[in-house]
């Protein structure tokens, strides 16, 4: 999930990624470590993908705040996370990004994790300090991503996954970067508009439209920070106008798109995920 707000110094960061980044299917992972632990204050942007971060950091580690919710250490953060900032001093973390239709197995529990977050053992149980522990006691990235690859498809092949018509249809929002509409979606599975709809909600914990609102900013945002003008990524992304566009972003990030095509959590985001569908 992409920081915006006051950011890390990025050049005392190392970032790791793994080297068969497409092993897992709609699941993702990047390390990073901070050469001098220091403080930060960053805001979370709404990303297509829900995600776990394992603080492997000393000492005080990452602090989380929400309105009406305070957390420390490893989390889950849903979908459309709305006004979550990390803090604190920040060594290393392991962020795993899953798609929806992912998490829903390997969490058992991302309908109820949409726009909201929760420690990873409230989700995960012991299997979460297990997961912190073999992270610790090794400090090469490799051993790390493999450790957590093993973890997240034992637990993705343990429980049901989501119907397929509900993963194809989150599969089409994501192939056509959310120029799509819920009627299209339907249709392409056989299904009419009310079902997709209830069925998706209720496996996914967001709704077809929202899902097609989210990769669509996610799409125009990256655009924006490759320096396209404003009006010819509201014509390609399938906003109405370039009013639409500005009106979106703002709702996602609170930035203006001129702010959000210079926010140095998009450099640092096609670095950390070099392989992530635009």
């Amino acid at each position: 999930m992409p920081p915006t707000g006051t950011p890390p110094d990025w050049n005392t960061v190392d970032i790791a990624v793994p080297h068969r980044p497409d092993r897992l299917p709609g699941i993702s992972m990047a390390g990073f470590r901070q050469s001098l632990p220091s403080a930060v204050d960053i805001a979370m942007v709404a990303h297509p993908s829900v995600t776990l971060l394992v603080d492997l950091s000393e000492g005080e580690g990452i602090v989380f705040d929400s309105p009406g919710r305070h957390e420390r250490g490893s989390v889950v953060i849903g979908l459309m996370p709305g006004d979550l900032r990390a803090g604190g001093r920040v060594g290393e973390c392991l962020q795993i990004r899953l798609e929806p239709d992912v998490a829903a197995a390997v969490l058992d529990a991302a309908p109820d994790l949409s726009g909201t977050m929760a420690p990873l053992a409230d989700v995960w149980g012991r299997d979460a300090e297990r997961l912190e522990d073999r992270l610790r006691a090794t400090a090469s990235w490799d051993e790390r991503f493999a450790i957590a690859s093993e973890v997240v498809n034992r637990r993705l092949h343990a429980r049901t996954p989501v119907e397929p018509e509900v993963a194809r249809t989150w599969r089409q929002t994501l192939k056509s970067r959310g120029r799509t509409q819920v009627t299209s979606l339907a249709g392409d599975v056989g299904w009419d508009r009310k079902r997709l709809w209830s069925r998706f909600q209720s496996q996914l914990g967001i709704s077809p439209k929202r899902a097609i609102r989210l990769v669509r900013f996610d799409h125009a945002a990256h655009l924006l920070a490759t320096g396209h003008a404003a009006a010819s990524v509201a014509a390609e992304c399938g906003y109405v106008d370039q009013s639409h566009l500005h009106r979106e972003v703002k709702a996602f990030t609170g930035l203006t798109p001129s702010a959000v095509a210079v926010a140095p959590w998009l450099a640092i985001d096609d670095v950390a995920w070099p392989r992530n569908l635009r």
